[in-house]
This record gives structure tokens, sequence and C-alpha cells, in this order.
């Protein structure tokens, strides 16, 4: 049996017109059925239930995260070192703020966010004590709302978004912690400053005078086997030894690793993981 959305699309699809008068009006049914039954979310308030479902099948979060500290703490023996070296920051991309308010009473006070509406969202629902970093690609229009809302802002991948962020903390009488992305992979998807590129630059945004620089950030290329994420954790902890011979100050933060992969990250030196699925479980988008 149709479900009443494929009905809907269906019968306005079957009434498509003949003459361009009835093209025009009925194309116009065939998209109303569309939107109406796909909203664009866009176009819906950020409510709890704009953001995805929990997968009922997954272990509670507080199960999670134990299993999660767990595997970091194998994984720091593995490396000789210690667990408390490794930051979870917990990914809250599509979450409910309930979500946020659950992991923060298992413990958790580090958020990150990929969007600023969501991290505007979620910050003003969720205690006040938490701390939300900025993750995602940061464009210069949001540079303002990021320096304002945000403890630390991972993303900075060029000299013009750290000059722009650099403007706006000027402007708010703050100085705020950064990392410099960085595409290790050389992937055209990922956005990021090249390794040699990074070390370039790399005087010139330690000149900025509202930014602080604390380290750097790397994603990956998705793969289903771990192990292939190590060569890349590995340049970056590279690139970081070589950053601080040229500015001569310790730059001890390296964000890399995430739910598929911290275990690899924790062993090359990551200092901060970010984790989502692994924490929340799967995203189960609601209809």
């Amino acid at each position: 049996m149709n479900s009443p959305k494929r009905e809907s699309q269906e019968r306005a699809e079957r009434n498509y017109g003949k003459t361009e008068a009835d093209k025009k009006r009925n194309w116009k049914l065939v998209q109303k059925a569309r939107h109406r039954h796909s909203p664009s979310s866009k176009n819906l308030p950020l409510t709890e239930k704009t953001f995805s479902a929990p997968n009922q099948k997954t272990m509670s979060i507080a199960a999670n995260l134990k299993q999660i500290r767990r595997r970091i703490a194998d994984a720091c023996r593995r490396s000789g070192r210690s667990p408390q070296e490794v930051t979870i920051l917990a990914v809250g991309k599509g979450r409910a703020p309930e979500s946020i308010r659950e992991a923060a009473q298992c413990g958790l006070a580090s958020f990150g966010e990929s969007k600023m509406q969501e991290l505007k969202q979620k910050a003003a629902q969720c205690p006040s004590h938490l701390r939300w970093d900025f993750i995602g690609h940061l464009q210069t229009n949001k540079c303002r709302e990021a320096a304002r809302l945000a403890r630390m802002i991972h993303s900075v991948d060029s000299e013009r978004v750290a000059q722009s962020l650099n403007n706006a903390c000027e402007k708010l009488a703050k100085t705020i912690p950064v990392l410099l992305e960085v595409n290790v992979s050389g992937e055209s998807s990922k956005y990021g400053f090249r390794p040699e590129e990074a070390l370039e630059k790399l005087r010139i945004l330690n000149a900025l005078d509202r930014l602080e620089i604390h380290g750097f950030m790397t994603m990956a290329p998705w793969s289903q086997k771990a192990e292939s994420a190590r060569p890349h954790f590995r340049r970056l902890k590279q690139l970081q030894k070589e950053a601080q011979e040229i500015l001569g100050a310790p730059l001890p933060e390296l964000s890399m690793g995430m739910s598929g992969d911290f275990e690899i990250a924790v062993e090359e030196g990551s200092t901060i993981v970010r984790i989502g699925n692994a924490l929340f479980g799967k995203r189960l988008q609601t209809t």
C-alpha cells in the first residue's frame, strides 16, 4: 500500500495538464505536494522536533561514554600517554538539546557544533557552565557570532578567515583560542591549509593580536578501516613539531579523531577527539 506521501505526489503528477496553463497550474500542485511532505529544514523553526530522533537500539549515552573512555584509556596505555591528556568534545550536530543535557549530566562539559545556528540555540537551552567549540566551516560573515559564542574555534582554514575573526574579536574587545585547520589528505572536498602553507602563514597568523593559536585540526579521509587514518594523524603531529620550532612556543592542541578513528588519533597524539555517533548513537531523521 502506498504511503499518503506517495499517493499525494502521484495524484498531482497524474493530473499534469496538456495546455500551458494546465502545466503551470499542475506543476505548482506537484511542487506543493513534494514540499508539504518533505519540508526543508531551512523553513522549520529550530525546535526539539527539528533534530534527529535518537536510535532506540543504541545504548544509553552514559553507557556509550563509559565505553569511549575505556577505549581512550586503552589507546593511551598503548602509546604511553595519560587519559587526562585527551578531551572528549561531544559533537551535537543534529541532536536535540535534551541529548546535550543528558550528556552533560554524565559529566561532559565540552561540546562542539558545526553550524552556528545550532550552537546559538543549544547554548541558550543548555546549562550555562558548558563550553562550546565551533568545528564547522567558518564563513567570514559568521565570524562575529562565532567570536561571541564559541570558547574555541577549530576551523580557521585561511588567512582571510583569520583576519575577519581577528577584526570581530577586536570589536568585541576579546581574544579567542583557535586551531588552524589543515587539509593533510589533500582532498579537494575538504577545507584547510595545505601543510606547507600552514607553516608559511604561521608567523603572519600568529601576529594577529586577538587570536591565540593553540594548535591544529584535521579530518582524515573516510574509510571503513580506522588504521588508514594513521598516516594523516601522524603527519599533523609532525606539523605540530615543525610549527613549534618556527614559533619557539608550544602549540599544545591537536584536534583529530572522530567516532570511527579516535583510538588511532589518540595513539598518534590527539588531545581533542570529536565524538558524535559513538556517544549519541546514529541519527535517525524525523519525518
